[in-house]
């Protein structure tokens, strides 16, 4: 997606603040079951091990980073847009920019997550399976983008 006022483009190390602020917007919204305390470890662990090693995309507005796509390899290790902006197709742009470069991916996204689990069922992705996710003590459930 670029046109005038919207691009994608790799993440640099000096949009941590950016990124780090859109993702704590966008997971309060999705993610209100979480602990407070699970979600300050997930905070400081995106500084220090998520952002850093993941093949990350920033989706700005206007110049401003607004959104995020985080990938390991061809799974989505995190998709989050500034929720003043959801439903514009910002999400489904970085999705579709991640299977350019990856072909089909695969997600792990928690159960209970009202605004995820739905996009990317939206999407197309298909259920795989179930399970805990110890750390949280929440569902995690695995979607993949059906082969080809």
């Amino acid at each position: 997606m670029t046109d005038t006022n919207h691009s994608i483009r790799p993440y640099h190390a000096d949009d941590i603040e950016p990124v780090i602020a859109v993702w704590q917007k966008a997971n309060a919204l999705a993610h209100p079951f979480l602990t407070p305390e699970f979600v300050a470890e997930v905070h400081q662990a995106m500084r220090d091990i998520y952002l850093p090693n993941a093949e990350t995309y920033v989706l700005e507005e206007d110049g401003t980073a607004v959104g995020f796509i985080a990938l390991l390899g061809n799974e989505i290790g995190g998709l989050f847009i500034d929720p003043s902006l959801h439903g514009k197709g910002y999400g489904r742009a970085l999705v579709d920019h991640a299977f350019a470069l990856k072909g089909p991916l695969k997600v792990e996204v928690f159960r209970d997550n009202i605004v995820g689990r739905p996009f990317y069922e939206r999407y197309g992705f298909e259920f795989v399976e179930d399970e805990l996710h110890e750390p949280s003590g929440q569902i995690n459930r695995k979607m993949a983008m059906p082969e080809a």
